[in-house]
């Protein structure tokens, strides 16, 4: 087949590869317009499931967990015995410890072989005494570790004034969601029911282990005297007033009920759901009490069961996929694959949030709400990406599609309120604005290094390219701010860091994007130097790819991986973006996809290429290898055919 391949011109290539995408991508469309596909994280999220269900002492779903179970085996690693962060990843000390307890819940024998390694390795390790936070508080839940080993926070956080250097606020969403209702768990300890009395102590050594902080850029006065605070707090711990203790779990309480989100859950995400039904279980709602029992069912719609495995993502992405696939039928062209695009618009325009004022509104009050969540709901939360994503989406099609009812307010609500959380130096973090506390990563309880929500390089560029696609001129002042701010973030090698996808490829493909649409051609200092990397780091078989270890704290620039998908997909756009078409890199690129097109007409991908919290958690997105290649080829056929090296689009 390559051989025949080789004979035939690369655009009628790229064009029949788009054909059995858009194809594909059509067969898979929910009927009310929509896409959604799986979102794998590691281990950890089915481990934690596992240990929930018997926290809570439910009735065991035996079928489930064997499922879980083969889930489980299946991703450990051959190489270190132990499970990674990743596909092919580093050992992972939490993780590992996880998932090891999982299974010994489930019931497997601890001298069974692939149990004997894993605890081998993770002894090597330094055994369960050296996980991260998250993992501690799993453990002394179960009795199976000491609170003395957790960095306290005291439940009365949730009282101080926003003044107050360490306040809730001044922290991202998701450590928000997840840290109120788990400082309930914290100040009452409760003990799992655990029915079979599972414990891990054949894990621990006789050694202690410190905490390791992933965070960037921590200072180590800071970090002393953080640490010598929290040495202060754990004697003071027991001798709160009583009643201001109560005034703060209630508070923590009316937060939760607050932002509980229906069946979507507390921040629509696994951590912050699940801590908040055990919350409520301390606190001794019963499991048919309204609030317990819908955060209780949150979880489960969580779930993925296939016919041999089951796992537990660690949210869903429906909105973000919905949006990216319609950019991809758009650029696919074509009546029916219009269609879709516009069935898939029809579907995300209501679920704009026009009503909620979320905690975003905090540091902008007088902005009035107008964006999209990333899942199905999520109200209190929405982000700048997805709603920028979504609006140029609206804007590509409005044009060209009869829709229903028009766009034109649900794109200026879009624009009004992500124009409004705009940072004070110029950039746009996720869900809030001036969300900069850098000295809160030094605190103990923030050893995953993910406490903040800062701007970055690829979420200020997806909002560049929405601003310039309807119109902005580079010296508009939002816009000439965010460019200023690119302009700074920029890598010595030319490639910018990408916080939500992995990881200078996305950055810089981003960032790409947001400069042509903003009119700084290919012939731009910061452009060429963008589009050079990108060449130097393609691989020998054409495509591109980057490891989830390009997020480690001691990065010293780009490092060979193997060829993905999703990464060569970005990688092409962004030389498109550059006025690259004709590059001989590019048509590489190209074959590259088409050659491994699968039989299906989409791309497989066990790579991660998405971005949780670096050096902590990875996301493995399973639409990426189906709408970003299709999305690539299609435009490719599109500039090639027309004769037009300029892209028009903000994405």
């Amino acid at each position: 087949m390559a051989t025949a391949a080789a004979t035939i011109d690369t655009v009628t290539l790229a064009d029949r590869a788009a054909t059995r995408a858009a194809a594909a991508l059509r067969d898979v469309q929910r009927e009310d317009g929509h896409w959604v596909f799986e979102l794998e994280a590691d281990c950890t999220i089915p481990a934690e499931y596992i240990l929930l269900r018997h926290y809570l002492g439910e009735p065991r779903d035996t079928v489930l967990e064997a499922k879980i179970g083969a889930y489980l085996r299946r991703i450990q690693s051959a190489e270190h015995d132990g499970w990674s962060l990743f596909h092919a990843g580093a050992f992972d000390a939490s993780a590992s410890v996880k998932a090891y307890y999982a299974l010994k819940m489930i019931g497997d024998d601890i001298d069974a072989p692939h149990m004997a390694r894993a605890r081998a390795a993770i002894h090597k390790a330094g055994g369960a005494a050296a996980v991260n936070v998250f993992t501690r508080i799993q453990l002394a839940l179960f009795g199976a570790g000491s609170w003395s080993v957790v960095p306290t926070m005291p439940v009365e956080l949730i009282l101080l004034p926003r003044w107050f250097p360490v306040h809730l606020s001044k922290m991202s969403y998701w450590a928000r969601t997840v840290i109120v209702p788990l400082l309930v768990l914290a100040v009452k300890q409760p003990v799992a029911r655990n029915p079979l009395g599972v414990h891990v102590d054949e894990l621990y050594t006789l050694k202690a282990a410190p905490l390791k902080s992933q965070a960037a850029g921590t200072k180590r006065g800071w970090q002393i005297f953080f640490g010598a605070l929290d040495v202060l707090l754990k004697p003071a711990e027991p001798l709160w007033p009583k009643r201001t203790r109560a005034k703060a779990i209630q508070a923590c309480v009316d937060f939760v009920v607050e932002r509980l989100n229906g069946e979507d859950g507390l921040g629509a995400i696994y951590p912050a759901m699940a801590n908040s039904v055990m919350m409520f279980d301390c606190l001794g709602y019963p499991e048919d009490h309204p609030h317990r029992a819908i955060a209780r069912q949150s979880v489960e719609k969580l779930l993925v069961v296939k016919d041999d495995e089951a796992y537990c993502q660690p949210c869903v992405s429906p909105v973000w996929d919905t949006a990216l696939a319609a950019h991809a039928m758009l650029e696919a062209g074509g009546e029916e694959n219009e269609a879709r695009a516009k069935a898939a618009l029809e579907w995300l325009k209501p679920l704009q949030v026009l009503d909620v004022k979320g905690d975003w509104a905090e540091v902008k009050p007088d902005v009035r709400p107008g964006g999209w969540a990333f899942q199905y709901n999520n109200a209190h939360y929405p982000d700048l990406d997805d709603t920028a994503v979504v609006v140029m989406a609206m804007a590509r099609a409005k044009d060209k599609l009869a829709l229903a009812g028009g766009y034109d307010e649900a794109i200026d609500r879009g624009v009004e309120w992500t124009a409004g959380l705009q940072s004070k130096n110029g950039g746009f973090g996720a869900f809030d604005a001036d969300n900069t506390y850098d000295y809160l990563n030094n605190i103990p309880f923030a050893d995953h290094g993910a406490l903040l929500d800062p701007p970055t390089s690829d979420v200020t560029a997806r909002c560049v390219s929405m601003f310039a696609h309807l119109g902005d001129g580079p010296d508009t002042p939002r816009m000439a701010a965010a460019l200023d701010f690119l302009a700074k973030e920029q890598m010595a090698d030319g490639s910018w860091f990408g916080r939500w996808g992995v990881n200078y490829i996305y950055g810089t493909w981003s960032v790409m994007c947001a400069l042509n649409a903003a009119g700084l051609g290919g012939d731009h200092p910061s452009m060429a130097r963008a589009a050079d990397w990108l060449i130097s780091i393609q691989n020998p078989d054409g495509g591109w790819g980057e490891d989830c270890d390009s997020y480690r704290l001691d990065y010293a620039g780009y490092e060979p991986a193997p060829s993905t998908a999703s990464q060569t997909g970005w990688a092409l756009l962004g030389l498109m973006a550059a006025g690259k078409v004709d590059h001989p890199a590019v048509e590489r690129g190209v074959r590259y996809l088409v050659e491994t097109q699968a039989e299906d007409g989409l791309w497989g991908q066990e790579h991660y290429t998405g971005g949780g919290f670096p050096r902590v958690f990875y996301l493995r997105y399973h639409g990426y290898p189906k709408y970003f290649p299709l999305w690539a080829v299609a435009r490719y056929r599109n500039l090639k055919r027309s004769n037009e090296r300029q892209v028009a689009w903000g994405m």
